[in-house]
């Protein structure tokens, strides 16, 4: 009897652990050639900027839970040498043939429709948002409801000064205050960081360090010269220009007519067989960094 009753509560308990699963004013223009670090010129620009769901499933079985192996969240990273180019991390396998979308200066009045624009078509993108503009309790819902959507959010400073032109501590000001800003809103603080003007500072690449973003430039833009304030040049000259390549980051803004050529930029690029990259899969942090908090 008591081999029976061991043999019911064996099976009883086999049964129950199988089924435990479970966009203020400003001059925004780009420079259209490279820029150094450093640099007086704040024109903003088209060229190359060549600058220094996984579900969990319960188990009572720990020796499983120990022996799964640890998947990487990152699969690409921003090239050093440009800090613009998205490239595969050596050592994953990951498709090259990508292209990342990134919109600067928001949320100012088109954001959260470019948003809406960008989840009909299944694209991720970055946000980068000038702290200035979420100040305001409509512009915190704004951010919250682009965030909401899913889509990752970068610091463009407070209120896009040239960073080379201002002292350090208003540089630290600049980021930091942004930063929290973000933080207060969505409950993260930002991954990414872009400079206006693509213009980086010894001491805004130590700040940027330090508190986990990655710098990130562009590799091309045209949203706000005289000749692309429509959608269909627009469209035609993002998909088209001969600075595509693999690993392109793409620069726009919280413009209108930004905001009716998205569709087009996104179905020509995926024409020409490129994969928008998810920004989640975009390292932030240095390989150095990454290695420490893991023996944490």
């Amino acid at each position: 009897m008591k081999r029976t009753l061991a043999t019911l509560f064996l099976a009883s308990s086999l049964i129950l652990t199988a089924c435990d699963t479970s966009d203020a004013e400003y001059d925004t223009d780009e420079q259209t050639e490279p820029i150094e670090d450093n640099s007086d010129d704040t024109s903003e620009g088209s060229a190359d900027m060549n600058e220094d769901n996984d579900t969990n499933e319960d188990t009572d079985d720990e020796d499983e839970l120990i022996d799964e192996p640890e998947e990487s969240s990152y699969l690409y990273e921003v090239n050093e040498n440009d800090i613009a180019t998205i490239q595969v991390i050596e050592g994953e396998e990951a498709n090259e043939r990508v292209a990342l979308l990134t919109y600067d200066d928001a949320p100012d009045n088109y954001a959260v429709d470019i948003a809406e624009v960008l989840v009909e078509n299944d694209a991720p993108a970055i946000f980068f948002v000038n702290g200035m503009f979420i100040e305001s309790e409509e512009g915190q819902a704004m951010l919250r409801e682009i965030h909401e959507m899913g889509f990752a959010i970068g610091n463009h400073t407070h209120t896009h000064q040239s960073l080379p032109s201002l002292s350090e501590e208003e540089q630290t000001e600049e980021i930091m205050k942004t930063s929290d800003l973000i933080e207060e809103i969505i409950g993260e603080r930002p991954r990414f960081f872009r400079a206006p003007f693509g213009q980086n500072t010894d001491h805004v690449k130590e700040l940027v360090k330090e508190d986990g973003m990655v710098l990130m430039n562009w590799t091309y833009g045209y949203d706000w010269e005289s000749g692309y304030m429509e959608a269909e040049p627009l469209a035609d000259i993002m998909v088209n220009t001969e600075l595509l390549r693999p690993g392109a980051n793409l620069l726009m803004h919280d413009r209108s007519w930004t905001l009716e050529a998205t569709p087009q930029i996104i179905e020509g690029l995926r024409e020409k067989e490129y994969e928008l990259v998810d920004p989640d899969l975009i390292r932030s942090v240095t390989p150095e960094q990454s290695e420490s908090e893991e023996t944490d």
